[in-house]
Parts: structure tokens; C-alpha cells; sequence
């Protein structure tokens, strides 16, 4: 098997445009505006569109780039909570965070769709890290006698993602807020 070429780390400059950019275009999305463009993106950012196709060769690439980002700032903030609060806490806290996070994939649904038909990011890859940090909570909820044990990281996740698709966009916010303290009620320790 070849060696694979790793890819030559981004200056300084470069990387602070890369994170800019993914920042401007997370805004966007969640503006809630249509369409979001890249032209719109870039200026945003203070960039012109060559930087941002530098480092985002399609909107497709900038999506995904985003996605995983996202994906990964969710994921390290369970830990970030558990530092911060109780278990229980901090539970309650990242779901209402995975509930900002599918909003905004909401708003870049059509490009998201394109991603995971390209096959460079899958959702059962996206769920297992999500379980995977949502196990974490759910351990120290244990440990300190807030959370029940029988829970299933993975269950969570699919009755979160299942309470998104029930509630609807325009007016929803205040039922999946009621829908997850239901959730939170079923996963405290009796008692509690």
C-alpha cells in the first residue's frame, strides 16, 4: 500500500481565514436567509471568493467542513459541561446544544444531503460519536446517582432526533423544550 501524501499544515493567516470562514458560514446558515451564497459567505468573512475557494473547492466541501466541525464542538462539550455542573445538568444542557445543532442542519439540508450521498461522511458515523459523548454524561449521571443505569446512550440520541422531526420549525421550540424535560424526566434516577 503507498504511503499517503499528508496534507502540509496551513500557516497562521491561513488558518484563522479556514476558522473565520466556517464561522461566517455558520451564521449564515442559521440566519435563517435563503439562499445562502459563498459569495455571501466570503464577504461576511472580509475575504474575497478566492480565499474561500482555497480552502472550500465547492459549497458541498464548505458544508461538510462545517458538518464536522459542529459535530466535533457538540461532541467535546459534553465533557465541557460535566466540568461546569452536575450530571443531570449537564444533560438537560446538551441536549438543548444538539438542539441548536440540528436546527442549524436544517438550514443546509440540501447540501448536507449531497455529503452523505458522496459517502465522504455517513449518519450512522455522526450518531456513533454523538452516543459516544452523550455516554460520557450518562456514566457520571450514574456514578453520582442522578441518572438511571439502564439508559441507552443510543436511545437518547434517536428519541432526540425523532423529537426534532415531531415538532415543527415554525412554533416547535417551545414543545421540543417540553418534549426534552419528558426525556430528562425519563432518564432520572427515581427519587431525583
Amino acid at each position: 500500500m503507498p504511503d499517503q501524501v499528508q496534507p502540509k499544515p496551513l500557516r497562521a493567516d491561513a488558518r484563522r481565514n479556514r476558522a473565520r470562514l466556517l464561522d461566517a458560514a455558520r451564521a449564515a446558515f442559521a440566519s435563517g436567509k435563503e439562499p445562502v451564497t459563498l459569495e455571501q459567505i466570503a464577504r461576511d468573512c472580509g475575504v474575497g471568493i478566492g480565499t474561500l475557494y482555497r480552502h472550500f473547492p465547492t459549497r458541498e466541501a464548505l458544508v461538510e467542513a462545517l458538518y464536522r466541525k459542529e459535530l466535533a464542538d457538540l461532541c467535546a462539550s459534553a465533557g465541557d459541561l460535566l466540568a461546569a455542573g452536575a450530571p443531570d445538568v449537564a444533560l438537560r444542557a446538551w441536549m438543548d446544544r444538539f438542539a441548536d445543532y440540528v436546527t442549524a442542519k436544517q438550514e443546509m439540508a440540501e447540501a448536507l444531503r449531497a455529503v452523505f450521498a458522496s459517502g465522504s461522511m455517513t449518519v450512522s458515523e455522526a450518531r456513533r460519536k454523538l452516543t459516544a459523548a452523550l455516554q460520557t454524561i450518562l456514566d457520571a449521571g450514574v456514578a453520582a446517582g442522578t441518572l438511571r443505569a439502564d439508559v441507552r446512550a443510543e436511545d437518547v440520541v434517536a428519541s432526540i432526533v425523532g423529537m426534532f422531526a415531531a415538532t415543527s420549525r415554525a412554533g416547535g421550540n417551545e414543545q421540543l423544550g417540553r418534549m426534552l424535560d419528558l426525556l430528562m424526566d425519563a432518564v432520572r434516577r427515581p427519587g431525583r
